[in-house]
């Protein structure tokens, strides 16, 4: 009916009225759930917060954790474990604060070798699985030489420390894709420094290729060994001062006499390993004028890789020169 008509209309309007603004609902009750995947970090929906946040990388070492942050840059965040040059980095004991940094990693830079096994007993136990990078296992050398102890001294050796740049370089794009062209041009610099650190131990191996010295412990030894430079000091007294126990009295004077008798060219002493057959050996040396060199494991306060690197091999080379 014509009297009729109007109310029904209305009553269709209102009908219509509020389907759409049910359909809105659901639409932005959507919206507000797709949002809360992008915010809780869900895979393949990272927020632009965990986008642009740095790249957290733990370092056993400080020598690494240098290594990363010229790497990196402001990509990174790094926190190195083993950082102090006053105390023996083989007495470290793995603490609640470590155990914490490891568990927020992304990267985790470790030596390898037996040099830093708590890293690895703490990696079993955390919730998270950052990329591992061992430094041991990235140098390709052999861990079971014949009639001798691995030296897991590996940051000596310049060459896998080239390896770990170019590592650390595919890592950390990888974790960072947007500030991955600043990060491999950074690895590019530093392994142009490295190459001119080999060139100057490819000049002293020019020089000195032959020349006999003695160490303490098996510390510097890579870094010698690419100087062309022979130890003459016997095994059983380096590997017991880096075990920190003391050698037979014949092996120390056998030591000895390699200063007495004016066999080595200079001494490469690691100065955070102290004890009286290090001292025993050190007055040796003094009192027979030949050179000494101190050196040590960590990384020293205000000091690069490089610069560090750099210092040894200019003490080396100036030593062999007296």
């Amino acid at each position: 009916m014509i009297g009729g008509g109007a109310p029904q209309q209305n009553l269709e309007k209102a009908i219509m009225k509020c389907l759409v603004a049910l359909a809105g609902a659901m639409a932005l009750g959507l919206s507000a759930c797709s949002a809360g995947s992008q915010v809780s970090g869900m895979p393949g929906s990272p927020s632009p917060t965990d986008a642009s946040a740095p790249v957290s990388v733990v370092a056993s070492m400080n020598v690494y954790g240098d290594i990363a942050k010229t790497v990196g840059g402001s990509a990174v965040t790094v926190t190195s474990i083993i950082d102090n040059p006053d105390r023996d980095p083989h007495e470290y004991q793995a603490d609640a604060q470590t155990k914490l940094a490891l568990s927020k990693a992304q990267v985790v830079i470790e030596n390898g070798g037996g040099y830093d096994d708590f890293v690895d007993v703490m990696l079993e136990s955390a919730s998270s699985r950052p990329t591992v990078i061992n430094v041991v296992d990235l140098s390709g050398r052999n861990r079971n030489p014949a009639g001798a102890e691995f030296n897991e001294h590996i940051w000596y050796d310049i060459a896998t420390v080239k390896r770990l740049t170019t590592q650390l370089a595919t890592d950390l794009s990888a974790a960072a894709p947007d500030q991955a062209a600043t990060i491999k041009a950074n690895a590019a610099a530093l392994n142009s420094r490295l190459s001119k650190l080999q060139r100057q131990e490819a000049a002293i191996k020019a020089q000195h290729a032959g020349d006999p010295v003695a160490i303490t412990e098996p510390v510097p030894m890579y870094l010698l060994q690419a100087a062309g430079l022979i130890n003459k000091t016997p095994d059983e007294f380096s590997e017991a001062i880096e075990e920190d126990t003391d050698a037979p009295p014949a092996i120390l004077k056998q030591t000895e006499d390699l200063f007495d008798e004016h066999q080595v060219k200079l001494l490469a002493y690691n100065e955070q390993t102290t004890g009286p057959q290090t001292e025993a050996v050190l007055a040796a040396s003094r009192r027979n004028s030949i050179p000494i060199v101190p050196l040590t494991e960590t990384l020293p306060g205000g000091q690069t890789y490089v610069s560090w690197m750099q210092a040894n091999l200019d003490a080396i080379s100036a030593a062999l020169s007296q």
